[in-house]
This record gives structure tokens, sequence and C-alpha cells, in this order.
């Protein structure tokens, strides 16, 4: 019998077709199986949760001090503000619109695995939690040439800097919602169980990891459980 994955109760063919070899459950949440068949193209779909701070760190204060050497603070502030609103729309729609659209079969459905699939069935997995630079890079140049063109400079230089911010929070969130065992405080536990149940009660709810309000805005918000019982 042919080997493969299941995502949402949809089989999908394993992109290499090898028979997954997991000793208990535990062990499926945690390790993932190759996406690639070369080793070296691999290891840079697997990434350290140290390298996005490492990467967009110096980028946010490069821009930051861009857009002050330029404008007020109060405007480098506004522009950063404005950023970060961005980002955690952008967030919410990116997670909803194309990490959740998921063909049923061929190379879409394929494709969607490897995006995303492979976090749902492998959420414990922490070197496939955060998005690899090949990736998070090029993505994030684009929005800078984005803002550029639409804001200008040194405007832009703020905005670029909130928004960068802003996925680097949600990033190191992400994998704390995950990987920390006790949340530190309520806003961390009341997120954590929202991420949770996003994982494992409904895929359709809870697209705002870090901004769980545009959920409430776009009618995807999870009631918590006591207001679910005494509905």
């Amino acid at each position: 019998m042919e080997a493969t994955v299941t995502m949402h109760n949809v089989p999908i063919d394993s992109p290499l077709g090898d028979p997954p070899d997991f000793a208990s459950r535990t062990d499926a949440l945690r390790a993932s199986p190759p996406m690639f068949r070369w080793p070296w193209l691999d290891r840079l779909s697997r990434v350290h949760p140290a390298v996005p701070p490492l990467v967009f760190g110096p980028a946010i204060v490069v821009l930051v001090a861009l857009a002050l050497a330029g404008q007020s603070v109060p405007k480098t502030l506004l522009g950063a503000l404005c950023g970060y609103l961005l980002w955690t729309l952008s967030e919410y729609w990116i997670h909803r619109a194309i990490f959740h659209f998921e063909p049923q079969e061929g190379i879409g459905a394929r494709l969607h695995w490897m995006v995303h699939g492979v976090h749902h069935d492998h959420p414990n997995d922490p070197l496939r939690l955060v998005m690899p630079p090949a990736v998070s890079v090029p993505l994030g140049a684009v929005f800078v040439v984005a803002f550029v063109a639409i804001f200008g400079t040194p405007f832009a230089w703020a905005v670029s800097g909130g928004f960068l911010a802003g996925y680097l929070v949600y990033d190191m969130l992400h994998y704390a919602l995950h990987h920390h065992r006790q949340p530190r405080t309520a806003l961390e536990r009341r997120l954590r169980e929202l991420h949770m149940r996003h994982h494992f009660e409904d895929d359709e709810r809870g697209y705002g990891i870090s901004a769980p309000w545009w959920d409430v805005v776009f009618g995807t918000y999870e009631r918590k459980r006591g207001a679910d019982k005494g509905s």
C-alpha cells in the first residue's frame, strides 16, 4: 500500500512517497518527514528559531535608523505602528487565504502540504515552526519595495521596520505557543488555547496567531470553552 500523509482527513501523497515511521503520536506530532529528496535542500526547509531574530533584527534596526535620519520621532513611531498593523492584517489573510487554501489532489495538494500542511500534521516539530529565510527574506523585500512605492521615503522605512518587527513577534510567539510548556501569563494562556484549538478542533477559526482581534473583525474568533458550554 502506498504511504500517505493525512491532512484534515484528506489523503495527500507524501512529496517523497516514503512511508513515515513514527513510534507514537507524540513522535508524529514532533518529527516531520523529509520534504525533499536532496538532503541539502531539505535542510534549508528546517530552521532553528534563533534564525529569524538574527536575520531580521539588524534589518529592523537599519530601517528605523534610516527613518529617524530623515524625519521626526513621532512620525517614525506613527509609521512603525502603521507597519505593525499592516503586518497583523497580512498575517491573518496569508494564513486564512493562502495557507488554508487546500487543493484536494495533484501538485496543488503537494504544494499545500509543503507550505503549511506539514505544520498541521507535525505541529510540534521545532525546526518547521518558523519560515525559512529563503522564503521570508524575498517576501519581506517585496513588501518593503511596495511600501516605498506607496508611502515614499523616509516614511516607508518606518512602515517597513514596524512590519518586519510584527513578523518577528509573530514568528517568536508562534514558536513559544508550541514549545513553552507552561505559559507565563493569562494572555499567553489564551493565545495558546486559541492556537491549539485551531490545530486540533477547528482549523477554520483562529487565523490571527499574534493578532486575534482580526478573527473578531472577520467572524472567525473561537469563543472560550465556558461560552461554548453555555450556548
